[in-house]
């Protein structure tokens, strides 16, 4: 083992030596390649352990939910710029990514936050209710809920709660909080508000041990995948051009520049 200094930094995510290659405690060759998949071999990186047969079916289903919205801000900029720059299939990807925030893909985490609250307050019901009434006063959207396609309900979200709720392993503590809180968000709304995907994602990630602050990185790994796909449907369908034609008819300019002086026409 390799001395180190107490205060110097260290990684135990990987190292190698000349015959070999480890992830963690596992050789790659010998224990992983061939014997572990994608998801298995992902979740004994970020959470340092190996994941329960559960933590594989949650994980799953959420990268599956997060893949693919259709065109939404990240694909529109992924095709963008691949149409401006094919040759950098990364770089068109990476446009894509940087559109998973608090308002789209990457909503989880804001939603998990306010789970956290309540799980940690002494009368989670009054958390629920507190937060309910903050957003109210703001004029805000609870992060979560909410969703100008789907009304009533998000069929997406509802079969993510039903998944969890079915696992003995897990502890549903988070899943309650999030009932907890959509109790709370449609009483002080006066009428039900759905419980949108990302909200059941937050709900199912908390469950799996996964950390709030990391959540946003699950949206990252699935939509690279799906935005992958939309820059094979580009090549073999272009259209970035027809949006960028689109957008530049579709907003007119309303300044001065170009209009004739009041000499009349220029010469």
């Amino acid at each position: 083992m390799t001395s180190v200094r107490n205060d110097a930094p260290v990684t135990r995510l990987c190292t190698h030596t000349l015959t070999s290659l480890h992830y963690r405690d596992a050789d790659l060759v010998e224990d992983l390649m061939g014997k572990k998949t994608f998801t298995e071999v992902m979740l004994m990186q970020i959470l340092g352990r190996t994941p329960r047969p559960v933590d594989l079916r949650i994980a799953d289903v959420v990268l599956i939910v997060l893949m693919e919205h259709g065109l939404t801000p990240s694909a529109i900029a992924t095709r963008l710029i691949y149409m401006s720059a094919p040759e950098n299939l990364q770089g068109a990807v990476s446009a894509g990514l940087l559109a998973v925030g608090s308002s789209f893909v990457g909503t989880m985490e804001n939603c998990a936050r306010l789970l956290d609250r309540i799980m940690a307050a002494d009368d989670p019901d009054a958390e629920a209710q507190a937060i309910a009434r903050e957003c109210k006063a703001n004029q805000s959207a609870v992060p979560g809920f909410g969703h100008h396609l789907h009304k009533p309900v998000d069929p997406r979200a509802y079969k993510l709660l039903e998944l969890a709720r079915a696992e003995p392993d897990l502890a549903g503590r988070h899943v309650r909080a999030l009932e907890t809180l959509s109790k709370a968000v449609d009483a002080v709304a006066g009428r039900p508000i759905t419980i949108n995907a990302t909200g059941a994602v937050a709900a199912l990630l908390g469950e799996i041990g996964v950390p709030t602050g990391v959540m946003r990185g699950f949206a990252v790994i699935s939509r690279a995948a799906g935005l992958v796909a939309h820059i094979v449907e580009e090549q073999q369908s272009p259209s970035g051009r027809f949006i960028w034609d689109t957008v530049e008819h579709a907003i007119p300019y309303v300044g001065e520049g170009g209009k004739p002086s009041d000499g009349g026409a220029p010469t």
